[in-house]
């Protein structure tokens, strides 16, 4: 007769505790199925912290070109605002090479040995070769001179000098430096490797 008794009490126990659980687990499910269709406010605004930023980011999911670069891989460019784009770097098997991102500023870099630059208006811009390696001055393809100099390791400066006058400055520290300089294109990167081309 203790039998049916012991059985009692085991299923009681269950029901007791997946009620407990239940009561446990309610208001998280609550607060992420609050809201007539859809997720709640509370989990909107932890994805995104506004209506303008989420038609932002889903706008910013589809390129707004799509072009080849000289190496035969694809620039799939984005624009994430006004003078603010990226660019990512897709291999012919599908793989990302690398992304850049330019805002309010040229971004450049080096990609297998290519050199491209994202202009903040968004062109793009890539070439093979030319490079020179380290301090030093150098001959520019639009008649100027490059000056280099090394500040430390991973940290190089280039100056564009044209009759004796500095007309822009890149800081490679860390990481690449590049700009569109009246159309004349330069990357300096931070071991000292520099290349610029004219298109």
């Amino acid at each position: 007769m203790s039998s049916p008794n012991f059985r009692r009490r085991t299923a009681v126990r269950a029901l007791t505790t997946g009620a407990l659980a239940a009561a446990l687990l309610a208001p998280a499910a609550t607060a992420v199925a609050a809201g007539p269709a859809g997720p709640s406010t509370a989990v909107s605004a932890r994805t995104f912290t506004s209506a303008a930023e989420a038609a932002a980011r889903a706008k910013a999911a589809t390129p707004v070109r799509v072009q080849k670069l000289v190496d035969g891989s694809t620039a799939r460019i984005f624009k994430l605002g006004a003078r603010h784009y990226r660019m990512d770097n897709v291999s012919r098997d599908g793989y990302l090479v690398g992304t850049l991102v330019a805002r309010n500023a040229d971004a450049g870099g080096q990609h297998n040995g290519m050199f491209v630059v994202l202009t903040a208006d968004g062109d793009v811009v890539s070439w093979v070769g030319r490079e020179h390696y380290g301090a030093g001055s150098f001959a520019l393809p639009d008649g100027s001179t490059a000056k280099v100099a090394k500040v430390a390791a991973g940290h190089f400066t280039l100056k564009i000098v044209h009759q004796g006058r500095v007309m822009a400055t890149l800081v490679a520290n860390q990481r690449d430096a590049a700009v569109n300089a009246n159309g004349m294109y330069i990357v300096l990167n931070p071991d000292g490797t520099h290349s610029a081309w004219i298109g």
